[in-house]
């Protein structure tokens, strides 16, 4: 496995270790300037970490779920499904439905990639990953995430997956990101969330069609076809770009035998 570099200790916004100097407000110009050099070289880590890794399909979704839930299952079905299609599977690299998804691609065959944050309490990579980066800040991390994917599942989760649903929708709705396909998965889990949307689409804070941006759905299959016509289909990919990687600048290509995309 390659795996980026890794950090210690607690991070707030802006890499201290008390939230207490963050929330003071505006700081030195050396210091800003400093945070600015920390916050590009996260960008330039991650890029060269995962520069090979697509075309990718991300999946998102709690890092609580043990491998005997319902939803674990289902995030490692789904990790298959996208790695025959010939999709890299890009996870936030922990545990859960991020660890499910990394192994359904690793016993398919295909390739399996994770962008882990650097957490207090310590998020470890998980097992089923050829290759990962740690990142230091989450919206570096969102930004990684969404660079390499052709496609975004939404598995049941918590905040952070909440947030990474809602920022993909907004991305696409506002022509931030070509309309990628995007599924929140699970009927169950999320029906009260859906029923929020429809009551934001009735009340006109979302616009009629704005429904159309995702499919929501229970079935593995459903998900399948839905990324094979949006994604594959949608982008015209036919094969995997073939881009020479320079040694002197850290990169190394992947070694892999994906399935074709069709």
């Amino acid at each position: 496995m390659e795996a980026g570099s890794t950090h210690s200790g607690r991070f707030t916004p802006l890499g201290s270790p008390n939230t207490k100097v963050f929330l003071e407000g505006p700081h030195s110009r050396k210091k800003e300037f400093l945070f600015l050099l920390g916050v590009v070289r996260e960008f330039i880590k991650g890029f060269r970490n995962l520069h090979f890794a697509g075309p990718c399909v991300t999946v998102f979704g709690s890092a609580r779920f043990d491998e005997d839930h319902v939803f674990y299952k289902a995030a490692r079905q789904i990790g298959q499904e996208i790695a025959k299609m010939g999709f890299t599977v890009m996870t936030g690299g922990g545990p859960g439905i991020m660890e499910a998804a990394n192994r359904g691609a690793k016993e398919a065959g295909g390739y399996s990639v994770g962008c882990n944050i650097v957490l207090a309490h310590e998020q470890h990579p998980n097992k089923y990953l050829d290759k990962w980066v740690d990142i230091k800040y989450f919206f570096v991390r969102k930004v990684l995430l969404t660079k390499y994917s052709y496609g975004f599942i939404v598995m049941p989760g918590g905040y952070g997956t909440m947030d990474e649903f809602f920022e993909s929708l907004e991305l696409v709705q506002t022509g931030k990101m070509k309309k990628v396909p995007v599924v929140l998965f699970g009927k169950t889990y999320h029906a009260s969330l859906y029923s929020f949307l429809q009551k934001m689409q009735a009340e006109k804070t979302i616009a009629g069609e704005d429904l159309d941006l995702f499919l929501f759905t229970d079935s593995v299959d459903e998900t399948r076809e839905y990324l094979k016509k949006h994604a594959i289909e949608g982008f015209g990919l036919k094969q995997h770009r073939t881009i020479k990687p320079f040694s002197i600048l850290g990169e190394m290509n992947v070694s892999r035998n994906p399935a074709p995309l069709k």
